[in-house]
């Protein structure tokens, strides 16, 4: 599909901005359906303000599985007790534990994960895909 740079005026400032082509491409590869209803600059102050969206690291502790997150709320999240499942030690993860799952401490977690990084999704479970031995 060919798209065409299209005016649009920001609903904070009410300034006009353009939704270049490579955005509404960009968008329609993602799925995304509705058109942006903010400016640049208003939704860089918006997502500032921790009214944006999620992504990064906010916190100390982690849930096993579960990767870590932030709200977009500028890493101001409230803390809940918890105990690390491996040690024991006190902890404070930016979630309500549901006991479900085991909660580790910072260096419990990153002993768990191989030294740190992802931990996005899935689980430690070490099944699924590949060939198993027979």
């Amino acid at each position: 599909m060919s798209y065409q740079d299209k005016n649009l005026t920001c609903t904070d400032c009410k300034q006009t901005f353009v939704f270049t082509s490579g955005e509404q491409e960009f968008h329609a590869e993602k799925g995304f359906s509705n058109q942006p209803g903010r400016c640049p600059s208003c939704r860089a102050a918006r997502k500032s303000a921790g009214g944006g969206g999620g992504g990064g690291f906010s916190g100390g502790s982690y849930s096993s599985g579960g990767g870590f997150s932030s709200g977009g709320d500028g890493g101001r999240r409230e803390m809940h007790d918890a105990v690390c499942a491996e040690c024991n030690k006190d902890t404070q993860v930016p979630f309500v534990p549901s006991g479900s799952r085991p909660v580790y401490c910072r260096d419990c977690f990153s002993k768990q994960s191989g030294g740190g990084g992802g931990g996005r999704g899935g689980s430690r479970s070490g099944g699924g895909g590949g060939r198993g031995r027979y």
